[in-house]
């Protein structure tokens, strides 16, 4: 009878010491794991921070699951390591909120039907009703849920209230066209994923367009980042730019910048699908 073997992906952080590498690796083995893939960073030779992710195939794992994750908390206790498992097999299901611009929207969907994002996208949730047909075409639940100043809170709980009906791992804002609570926030961290329409720290806020065509840029960008409470401050998963010139209009920016925009927001988030992003303080590891 031939084994079932199961792909885990581990991520792992924690201050520089030796013997990290050699502990893990012994522990996959004892567990008849099998690494296909090892990646490592290390901030500082003297003293830094050590970063590794890990892909490997161990055989009957959920028959193994509970001994490996002790092992994992023991190794954890000995070298003060931070660190997490997640199952390849394991779609993660993200809920996509919009507002009326739907190229962000339709990178991220056409992207999955290509096979280039393994997500499943559970629901999409919108401020405005212009993406319902979208939604509707491609049988993902969508709601509409209107946003004023006066109802944010109670709107963003029933925000929260969704995402927890349809077990969403993730939160991708493409192009949604609000700013979240600190409340909100700090109940998804390091699960938001946002994109904004500028390179940052370049124009943060609203109309970055308007504001780059006013000063004369000469390259116009896009940035993707975990969200937190301050404005577009949130640890940048992935950027990208553009050239641009004096002929260049405020509407030929927009058109360049859509571009940029699907693009960059695509790849951040098939790298936090794919376990492939460590945070450190606001800045991130990217294992891409």
């Amino acid at each position: 009878m031939l084994n079932h073997s199961e792909r885990v992906r581990i991520l792992i952080s924690c201050e520089d010491k030796p013997g990290i590498v050699a502990a893990v690796s012994q522990t996959l083995f004892q567990n008849g794991g099998n690494i296909v893939q090892s990646d490592q960073h290390t901030t500082d030779p003297v003293g830094g921070m050590f970063f590794m992710r890990i892909e490997a195939d161990i055989a009957d794992f959920e028959e193994k699951r509970e001994k490996i994750y002790g092992d994992f908390q023991e190794l954890a206790r000995k070298f003060n390591i931070h660190w997490r498992m997640e199952q390849a097999s394991r779609k993660k299901r993200a809920a996509i909120f919009v507002s009326k611009e739907d190229h962000c929207l339709l990178e991220l969907l056409w992207q999955q039907k290509a096979g280039h994002l393994d997500a499943e996208f559970v629901v999409i949730i919108s401020n405005h009703p212009d993406l319902q047909e979208i939604a509707k075409e491609m049988n993902i639940p969508f709601y509409h849920l209107p946003v004023k100043a006066e109802n944010k809170k109670e709107i963003e709980a029933e925000q929260i209230k969704l995402i927890n009906k349809y077990k969403a791992d993730c939160l991708i804002l493409a192009r949604y066209m609000q700013i979240l609570t600190p409340e909100f926030t700090k109940t998804f961290p390091n699960q938001i994923i946002n994109i904004h329409h500028s390179f940052l720290p370049a124009f943060v806020g609203a109309n970055p367009y308007a504001r780059a065509y006013e000063r004369g840029v000469k390259l116009i960008g896009a940035t993707a980042h975990y969200v937190t409470d301050e404005l577009d401050e949130g640890p940048i998963i992935e950027q990208d730019v553009q050239r641009v010139n004096h002929r260049d209009q405020l509407d030929d920016l927009k058109k360049i910048g859509k571009y940029i925009e699907r693009t960059v927001l695509a790849r951040a988030v098939k790298w936090h699908i794919e376990d492939r992003v460590l945070t450190y303080g606001n800045k991130t590891i990217v294992f891409s």
